[in-house]
């Protein structure tokens, strides 16, 4: 919510009051998602519902403004003083430290950290969350694949310096297993939790993109960017979705049995983990709440959905690089 197809406001915010009524209580965003407008939308609901009936969540480290860096210490109280008005509220439960680029010879690290160290101690914070491995948004368009940093090794390094309470990852039934198990397993050793995102790829793997009716994104939407939304490759991952059809079987409420296996197959991860919806509209809220009521599909259904999937993966991996513009 808060990028260029997101809802128009009033719409956003009877999705978010849709979800505050149908049970969910965590709220994830960040300061740079729509440059503030999603902040400022839940910020709605915030002053509609006691304080401390919800979990929110938000970012810092994308947005630079005028500052050197976005991880420069003041930059980085301005920025949580200003989401902290967004969101109508006098403290945030997590905040996230939005990406692991922290300048040459990681300059901005120490004080970044003793920056969430000293939030937390004055109250405006709860718990500092992380991310997972992931590629810092300007090395894909610029840095060559081949001199690519090590993802897992700048996140274990960072972990170390951090110690953060939650980590985001990003993890579905196309991210390959062999990538977010040891995460899962790292994250439980260390006993920290885990919001899980990308849970449904976007609307990717909910069966939201019909060939019959193609998606037209406007302009700026960064799905554009990204090869797993071009038709040949939404060809590809419908493929997947009606072989899970077949093993779902019969089902009236086959969007709803699909969005079913998708959230659990992340819930399923892990005892520790929080899977994260995003939605454009009040009826996806209503259908991922009823997706979680309904409780796991059997181990059979979820084991067979993750082998079509990886297949799936596999096939899309052979194509080049998830970011069209990527080296």
């Amino acid at each position: 919510m808060g990028w260029s197809t997101a809802p128009v406001d009033h719409v956003a915010l009877t999705a978010l009051e849709t979800g505050y009524t149908a049970g969910v209580r965590l709220f994830d965003t960040a300061d740079v998602y729509g440059h503030g407008r999603s902040e400022r939308l839940v910020g709605e609901l915030v002053a509609q519902v006691p304080r401390g009936d919800i979990v929110l969540v938000s970012k810092v480290g994308y947005f630079t403004g005028t500052a050197k860096h976005g991880y420069s210490p003041g930059h980085m109280r301005r920025q949580l003083e200003q989401t902290l008005e967004n969101l109508r509220t006098d403290h945030l439960d997590i905040y996230f430290l939005h990406h692991n680029e922290f300048g040459p010879e990681d300059r901005w690290l120490p004080g970044a950290v003793e920056a969430m160290r000293t939030f937390q101690g004055e109250g405006l914070i709860r718990a500092v969350g992380m991310r997972g491995p992931h590629r810092f948004a300007p090395e894909r368009l610029h840095a060559n694949p081949g001199i690519r940093s090590d993802k897992v090794t700048r996140f274990r390094e960072l972990f170390e310096v951090v110690r953060p309470q939650v980590l985001a990852v990003r993890d579905n039934l196309l991210t390959p297993a062999e990538r977010s198990t040891g995460l899962f397993e790292f994250a439980t050793h260390h006993q920290v939790g885990v919001l899980i995102n990308k849970v449904l790829g976007q609307g990717l793997l909910a069966g939201g993109y019909d060939r019959k009716h193609p998606v037209v994104f406007s302009d700026g939407d960064h799905r554009l960017r990204k090869r797993w939304f071009t038709p040949p490759a939404r060809a590809l991952i419908e493929e997947g979705l009606s072989r899970i059809r077949e093993v779902i079987g019969p089902a009236p409420t086959e969007p709803l049995e699909l969005v079913r296996v998708m959230v659990w197959a992340a819930l399923s991860r892990s005892q520790n983990a929080v899977a994260l919806t995003g939605f454009t509209s009040p009826g996806q809220v209503r259908m991922n709440v009823a997706a979680l009521a309904m409780g796991p599909p059997s181990s059979a259904v979820l084991d067979t959905a993750r082998e079509i999937m990886s297949s799936v993966a596999a096939r899309l991996d052979a194509e080049g690089e998830v970011f069209i513009d990527e080296r």
